[in-house]
């Protein structure tokens, strides 16, 4: 068996309904198709009807299920402040700490109307590539393409660059006639 959980998918389904009309139990089953028994007899419960077990019903369910899951986002498009946010950003060139400040005044008995400004960045990125996010991202103080992004130095790294390494000294240095070499 796996060690990653995946969903049943149609054809899954499909042999759960032939082997439990056929009587088989939840073990032979899930043996035969490399499920644990717990997992068929959750999708025998989800997809129950007074004749049995109907696969179409426990896909419908199990979709029904995902849409519920989650937390609804409140910066997803649609939003209550979600255009407000944007022209704040976009137009007004507030930074998202302005913004979080902002809604805290205005709104200081209800946490519903306000947004923390890791929030407002990871929605930021998480925005699908397009127009709106580069504008979005050039709002922002530092326009960095990506989050968490760290500038870099021409050295790049703690590592000494080939040029530099004693191994290359030419042969005056290394002979040391020189005082100071």
């Amino acid at each position: 068996m796996e060690s990653h959980y995946k969903h049943l998918n149609a054809e899954e389904r499909g042999v759960i309904f032939a082997e439990h009309q056929r009587g088989s139990s939840l073990r032979e089953i899930g043996l035969l198709l490399g499920r644990h028994h717990g997992t068929i007899g959750h999708e025998l419960k989800r997809g129950v009807v007074p004749g049995g077990y109907d696969p179409q019903v426990a896909r419908r369910a199990y979709q029904t299920a995902q849409r519920r899951s989650g937390r609804p986002r409140k910066l997803a498009p649609g939003a209550p402040f979600y255009d407000w946010l944007r022209n704040r950003l976009i137009h007004w060139r507030w930074s998202p700490e302005q913004i979080a400040a902002r809604l805290r005044l205005m709104h200081p008995d209800d946490p519903s109307q306000r947004i923390s400004h890791e929030a407002i960045y990871a929605a930021i990125y998480a925005q699908p590539r397009g127009g709106l996010k580069v504008l979005m991202i050039e709002a922002l103080r530092q326009a960095k393409p990506k989050r968490g992004m760290r500038r870099t130095t021409l050295a790049g790294s703690a590592i000494v660059p080939e040029t530099l390494r004693i191994i290359h000294r030419p042969e005056d240095i290394e002979a040391r006639l020189v005082p100071g070499h």
